[in-house]
């Protein structure tokens, strides 16, 4: 993990949500052990594998690895599975599934990569909007990057829920974002052992 985010998330970690996620890639890690190596209490997962096989029976061994280590799970674009977990849900885009079986007070995530989706997610009552792509990201190269000023007028604009970057995030290019930014999510800046 890049030891300069983590110090960065030790010093804006208040209450309950964790200041970082890792954004899983079936890819690029080998999620059950990585996970067992992230800090408790400062970290989450958004379980993305999609399309993989067994992709139930994953994340049943993931929620209970995340549930001893005291990580925060969300399931991303699953609300029956994330309910059969007690987890939490991630809507891609702020588009939300079937939200009506998801209790009230389950967290919600959300990405957001502009206004009309800034807009879904507060429709949606996502407690965390992730706003991306903050920087030039490997996952998706194709991709304009918003920058730290453009990034900032969006998350001045979410509402009640917390500001996260996600995309070209690591300890150095964090900084950047200021005081709007409540946390982040990555995948290299966790997934890589610095």
């Amino acid at each position: 993990m890049d030891q300069r985010l983590l110090s960065w998330a030790r010093t804006v970690k208040r209450g309950n949500l964790p200041p970082l996620f890792l954004f899983t890639d079936p890819a690029r890690m080998d999620i059950l052990t990585l996970v067992r190596t992230l800090p408790p209490g400062l970290c989450g997962v958004v379980f993305r594998h999609d399309g993989v096989p067994d992709r139930t029976q994953l994340a049943r061994r993931l929620s209970a690895i995340c549930r001893a280590r005291r990580l925060t799970l969300v399931i991303a674009g699953d609300a029956k599975l994330a309910l059969s977990l007690r987890a939490g849900l991630h809507l891609r885009g702020g588009q939300p599934p079937d939200l009506t079986r998801l209790p009230r007070h389950a967290l919600r995530t959300a990405s957001a990569h502009d206004a009309r989706q800034l807009r879904h997610a507060r429709d949606s009552l996502a407690n965390i909007v992730f706003i991306s792509p903050a920087f030039p990201t490997r996952s998706h190269p194709d991709v304009g990057a918003l920058g730290a000023y453009r990034w900032r007028l969006l998350a001045r604009r979410i509402g009640p829920a917390k500001a996260y970057a996600l995309g070209g995030i690591d300890g150095k290019s964090i900084h950047r974002l200021g005081a709007t930014c409540a946390g982040a999510g990555a995948i290299d800046a966790i997934s890589s052992s610095q």
